[in-house]
């Protein structure tokens, strides 16, 4: 193993221990939505991505078209997630969060927020500089990645 893939390994690591410290606090927000898993994937998918088709729902939960509505059907119940149809094509069915969703939603971002804001506050400066650095950094090979791939499916 050459010293950068070391490295890679050991920042790995250092990403997972920070999930652990952040995760008991998310892990109870979670326990309290009292959602199934695939109906705290959608939420989450609506919350990152914003309003999507039932059918592209489906595509990423790896689910039948039916089994995708019936799970929304529950958050619908819940009134965590609203559906509409399309003016132009009324076979084409949109969801999104409702305002109760977006709420809970928000609630698990701001508490595993807050615990890492913790976790950093604890840290001198010059290093929060680096991390700080570093991310930029990442961001920024992130989205070149994502422009080549665009590209490359546009060709």
């Amino acid at each position: 193993m050459t010293e950068k893939e070391e490295v890679v390994d050991r920042i790995l690591q250092g990403v997972s221990d920070i999930f652990r410290a952040v995760l008991p606090l998310a892990h109870k927000e979670l326990l309290e939505m009292d959602l199934t898993a695939p109906q705290l994937k959608v939420v989450l998918l609506l919350y990152l991505y914003g309003s999507n088709r039932m059918s592209e729902l489906a595509g990423s939960l790896g689910v039948t078209l039916a089994t995708a509505t019936g799970i929304i059907d529950r958050l619908v119940d819940r009134g965590l997630v609203s559906r509409e149809n399309l003016k132009d094509d009324r076979r084409v069915v949109m969801c999104r969060l409702s305002d109760q969703g977006m709420e809970m939603a928000d609630n698990l971002w701001k508490t595993s927020r807050e615990k890492a804001r913790q976790l950093l506050s604890g840290m001198a400066l010059s290093r929060l500089k680096l991390i700080d650095e570093a991310l930029g950094d990442m961001i920024a090979v992130g989205a070149d990645e994502t422009k080549a791939a665009i590209k490359a499916a546009i060709k």
